[in-house]
């Protein structure tokens, strides 16, 4: 499912744990160890912490460079960040656990310090002080690993602050590894992480650390979605979106609506999926629930049952026979033009009357660890010009969602979703019309899209040209 491409260790040496796991023989992670080889040096850690403090990062921030002559490097330096409000009443004790396993310093709490501080100043100043002749700080910049404690929205969160450094041109760029703590936990599914951290997670623990810095590496495609709306429209944003300001709206291949003489604009990256429809207003309903009452959602499984509600609640299992057009089909408001791999011309596609949820997927793995768009076999792949889909392979999968006793069959894996088309590039044109709100979602994060009845939206999804670093977890 995965195309793993095995990275060369950065020392040569190998430890008994080594040796005896490549003959297949599991035994316990020794800690004194697993903590001699991630163990970044305090000086280094101290030299980091000020420079995301001050926001600058200088040769002076760490001791001299006699004292680091007589260091050595660690291993496999590991730097984990936890999202404590992930994982229910776990998360804060996790934290304490991997402090006490691999030290505070190299443990980093989401709410006290922002990834991107950690890229473009912690990182920034490891390669300051490689620069200067220190070769511990170029060993450790060199070979380090990130894990990440969380659901799929903290794991992309970190994916893309990671990504900044391939923009920068300062490579290399360091591989996630995955604890998973969210809902869904797709990504960490998809990557051999599992579905949930286990019960017995104090055991777990140093396992999970070992994987992260002896794993081999794999690569995943990451897609940039842009949204050009008619200027004047109130958003409220999730945090996964940034806004643009003015844009200029890529008018090539059949358009339908107007075009707005003035456009507002904002953009994201996605991982695993983006959606627009009926599971996108769940998911909005959700997220506001727990936003106002988060005593409610304080777990997985509670989690699940309010998604459920919702689903119900919200009319995607029994539709009234009323003109609510909120309760019809896509085909109502929405049009999506597609290229196929190696193509630049826009194709229109039609959207299936009955769907009233269309999903654009990466991964295999939705709605926590279903696979809608099937096991296909070599003759329907022919017969509709698909190809088997991977993760690396520059295609989204768009597939559609009927009424709910659809989607539930979907997702318990008796019947595939309905299969639309694979895509390297993507535009859906949403008209307004009747409707006065759209809503979308990009692994899991949700939003309400306003809708003019005088112009269209516009929404283009193009991969990333450059691909993000996972540590594969599915080994023994």
């Amino acid at each position: 499912m995965i195309g793993a491409t095995g990275v060369p260790g950065p020392s040569s040496r190998t430890s008994l744990f080594d040796s005896l796991s490549q003959c297949g023989i599991s035994i316990g992670v020794n800690k004194e160890d697993l903590r001699r080889r991630v163990m970044i040096p305090n000086r280094l850690c101290t030299a980091m912490r000020e420079a995301m403090r001050l926001k600058e990062a200088t040769v002076d921030m760490a001791e001299p460079s006699y004292v680091a002559e007589e260091e050595e490097p660690p291993e496999n330096p590991l730097v984990v960040f936890v999202n404590c409000k992930s994982g229910g009443r776990h998360g804060p004790i996790l934290k304490g656990r991997l402090q006490e396993l691999i030290g505070e310093s190299q443990v980093l709490d989401l709410s006290l310090v922002n990834p991107s501080d950690f890229v473009q100043y912690g990182l920034a100043c490891l390669e300051v002080l490689a620069q200067s002749g220190d070769s511990c700080a170029r060993i450790t910049r060199k070979n380090l690993r990130i894990m990440v404690a969380g659901g799929d929205g903290t794991v992309g969160w970190l994916l893309g602050c990671l990504g900044e450094l391939k923009v920068q041109k300062r490579e290399p760029v360091p591989p996630i590894s995955i604890i998973p703590l969210g809902t869904g936990n797709d990504l960490s599914r998809s990557f051999g992480w599992g579905s949930s951290f286990p019960f017995a997670w104090r055991h777990a623990i140093k396992r999970s650390l070992y994987k992260a810095v002896t794993g081999s590496i794999c690569h995943l495609d990451s897609w940039k979605v842009t949204v050009a709306m008619p200027a004047g429209e109130e958003m409220n944003l999730p945090h996964n979106l940034l806004e643009l300001g003015e844009c200029t709206i890529d008018q090539e291949g059949d358009i339908e609506g107007e075009v707005p003489e003035k456009t507002f604009c904002f953009e994201g990256v996605f991982y695993n999926y983006i959606s627009i429809g009926m599971d996108a207003q769940v998911a909005y309903g959700f997220h506001n629930l727990r936003d106002e009452k988060p005593y409610l959602a304080h777990g997985p499984i509670a989690n699940k049952l309010i998604y459920a509600g919702y689903t119900c609640s919200q009319g995607w299992f029994f539709t009234p026979c009323i003109s609510d057009p909120s309760l019809r089909g896509l085909t109502n408001i929405l049009r999506i033009s597609i290229k196929k791999i190696n193509s630049n011309e826009w194709e229109q596609i039609p959207v299936p009357p009955s769907v009233r949820a269309i999903v654009a997927l990466n991964l295999h793995n939705y709605g926590s660890g279903r696979h809608p768009w099937g096991n296909l076999k070599p003759e329907y792949l022919e017969k509709r010009g698909f190809v088997e889909a991977q993760v690396d392979d520059g295609l989204l999968e768009i597939f559609g969602l009927k009424q709910g006793w659809h989607a539930s069959l979907v997702m318990v894996e008796l019947i595939s979703a309905k299969h639309i088309a694979q895509a390297a590039a993507i535009r859906f044109e949403i008209r307004g019309g009747q409707w006065k709100d759209a809503y979308m979602q990009t692994d899991g994060e949700p939003w309400k899209q306003p809708l003019s009845s005088e112009y269209s939206t516009f929404v283009e999804i193009k991969r990333v040209p450059f691909q993000s670093l996972i540590v594969n977890g599915d080994v023994n």
